[in-house]
């Protein structure tokens, strides 16, 4: 049973490599479903366009249909897909998620390139899963007591160190991320990224802060997700 679930449907010579009408039909059967598959779960919880998905469940059969073309000579195949990425210098830059979900289907097209349908629907199987399960655990989270306040102070405040204190009453980290002016440089914008005690009171963190800052602008919030790219 393992054996025929690793091995391949194409059959190979020393010279060349045989691809039977039904081999190949069930090779493009399933990189196309298993492109879907991969289009699916990567739709899961995840802002998306129409077009990435699309190109996504077509990229297993491109690659696919590359490796054939090459007679399953692996080698040759990577290399001809190294030529096809050199378009990826000309697209905007992806999220982490995007990039992993090309490398997978990429990786699906290059084994239902050679044949080994098993350990496509295996790599599928596993890797989906597990992108389910992480997307929909609290797993690398930031704690959803972290926050980003921003204060505004006037230009003729010295206002190293003023504000640390009075965070650190209600908060147990206290980062400044940022400092910059605004409106015509009369005014500085301090943002820290800050970790808020259990329990600790909002609205006596503003009003001390305020304070200090001349009781100008001073906002608390939920600390931006990054774009991470590879």
């Amino acid at each position: 049973m393992l054996d025929s679930l690793f091995s391949s449907v194409i059959v190979a010579s020393d010279s060349a490599v045989t691809v039977d009408p039904l081999g190949f039909a069930a090779c493009t059967a399933a990189s196309v479903a298993l492109g879907l598959a991969i289009a699916a779960v990567y739709r899961f919880r995840h802002d998306y366009s129409k077009n990435f998905v699309v190109t996504l469940a077509l990229l297993p059969v491109i690659v696919q249909m590359v490796i054939l073309l090459v007679n399953g000579n692996l080698g040759v195949g990577v290399a001809v897909m190294g030529v096809f990425s050199l378009v990826r210098f000309r697209s905007i830059a992806g999220t982490a998620k995007d990039i992993g979900s090309v490398f997978l289907a990429m990786g699906v097209g290059l084994a239902t390139g050679m044949g080994y349908i098993g350990i496509a629907v295996m790599l599928t199987a596993v890797v989906g899963a597990l992108n389910i399960v992480y997307v929909a655990t609290p797993f690398s989270e930031s704690p959803p007591r972290s926050k980003t306040l921003s204060i505004t102070v006037p230009e003729d405040l010295q206002f190293e160190g003023v504000f640390e204190g009075v965070i650190e009453r209600y908060a147990t980290k206290v980062q400044l991320v940022s400092v910059r002016t605004t409106n015509m440089g009369s005014l500085y914008q301090l943002e820290y990224s800050i970790l808020m005690d259990e329990g600790a009171s909002f609205k006596q963190l503003l009003d001390e802060i305020r304070c200090h800052n001349g009781n100008l602008k001073v906002s608390l919030g939920m600390t931006p997700a990054n774009r991470e790219v590879l």
